[in-house]
């Protein structure tokens, strides 16, 4: 694993496994760690807002490129869910290491695609907290692939496999943590009713469901008091 430094001094940036990756930490023992997951075509560096908020509320952050995206090696394919759980691997580890050696909670907060991947990897990795803001759904991720829309490298059978295979209602139906999704209303790209129903499916006594009046498919990631909320949310299911 090869470590380097950017301008911005409060953010490490490096590689695991071939995937790039940003890194937040706290000057203090951290409370926990938030393992952020980008959209389809997008890439870590729209979400250091993000990370610098976790950051500031106590908690470590990690943003990685998914392959076929930003500097990540390699296509998007069958092992997506695997280096999901690769980089919570290493945030667990850094996050537990700068709390002493105290075994670190887990939240995984993604938006659109990294929505559904939140959802889909929550079981495989443990996660204490999903935290999934407009999330996609298995058709919507297949009609864009089939219809080549994503500006971004797939190994495209290998890729629908995976999607077909792992269908985000079930998921969230399997989900044992709290769960707190956020849908703009005037959402374009995927509908409210979709995070609707997947509240439906969710245990009732841990999901919680936010519905944001107008806005579009990427006004809730940077809105300040919202990423605040997501994060007081995080907090308070790391502290039970």
């Amino acid at each position: 694993m090869v470590r380097e430094r950017t301008i911005e001094t409060s953010v490490e940036t490096g590689r695991h496994a071939g995937l790039a990756y940003a890194l937040w930490l706290p000057d203090e023992a951290p409370a926990g760690a938030v393992l952020v997951l980008h959209g389809a075509g997008s890439c870590k560096e729209s979400h250091y807002d993000f990370g610098r908020a976790a950051r500031d509320m106590g908690l470590a952050a990690l943003a990685f490129d998914q392959r076929g995206h930003g500097e990540s090696e390699g296509r998007m394919g069958a092992g997506a869910v695997d280096d999901v759980a690769a980089m919570a691997a290493l945030l667990r580890q850094r996050a537990s290491a700068a709390a002493g050696g105290a075994s670190a909670r887990l939240a995984l907060r993604g938006s659109s695609m990294g929505g559904y991947m939140a959802l889909v990897s929550a079981g495989q990795v443990a996660a204490d907290a999903v935290v999934a803001i407009c999330p996609a759904g298995s058709e919507h991720l297949l009609r864009g692939l089939r219809e080549q829309r994503f500006e971004f490298a797939a190994d495209l059978p290998a890729l629908e496999d995976l999607v077909s295979g792992r269908d985000v209602a079930d998921a969230v139906a399997e989900l044992r943590c709290p769960l707190l999704l956020l849908h703009a209303e005037g959402d374009e790209q995927i509908s409210v009713d979709h995070s609707r129903a997947l509240y439906d499916a969710a245990d009732p006594a841990r999901a919680r469901m936010l519905v944001i009046p107008g806005g579009h498919h990427r006004s809730i990631q940077h809105d300040r008091e919202l990423q605040g909320e997501s994060l007081r949310f995080v907090l308070r299911a790391f502290s039970g």
